[in-house]
């Protein structure tokens, strides 16, 4: 978990960058809504909110940024990764920092995310059964950490 490190302003563009495009490649599918995810979801605005409020936001950085968390308490607010370097451990270890060291034990998924879901569920997590909408129209499911039966 040498690679990550607590975000600073200087980090806020490119985690603005990975979000964005992230919400546009796993959401944009489902929601095809044209008007947020390309005027009103933007690096400029998103970069923006971060510099404003960091708190909780830890980056992966072996020289580049590649992803990034954000924990709240217990919960893990977001989890990305620059989709270039999907699939190389980076979300695992993360994911790792957030829970061994953060302590964070649940998130909240969207619901037709499957990737995201099978990603958890291999890194020990579980679906509880509960569901909300988000913004009115986002479907969430929440994991949490297994407990031990």
């Amino acid at each position: 978990m040498g690679n990550i490190r607590a975000a600073a302003v200087a980090d806020v563009s490119r985690i603005a960058e990975i979000m964005v495009f992230n919400y546009r490649l796993n959401f944009y599918p489902f929601f095809r809504n044209d008007p947020f995810y390309f005027a009103e979801l933007n690096v400029l605005d998103m970069a923006r909110e971060f510099a404003d409020d960091l708190g909780g936001v830890y980056i992966y950085d072996d020289g580049i940024v590649k992803g990034f968390i954000r924990v709240e308490g217990k919960l893990l607010e977001k989890l990305y990764v620059e989709p270039q370097f999907q699939s190389q451990g980076v979300g695992a270890e993360l994911l790792a920092y957030a829970t061994d060291v953060l302590g964070a034990d649940h998130l909240w998924a969207l619901e037709y995310n499957t990737r995201a879901q099978a990603f958890y569920k291999r890194h020990g997590f579980e679906l509880t059964g509960e569901k909300t909408v988000e913004d009115e129209w986002v479907p969430l499911l929440k994991m949490a950490i297994k407990k031990e039966r």
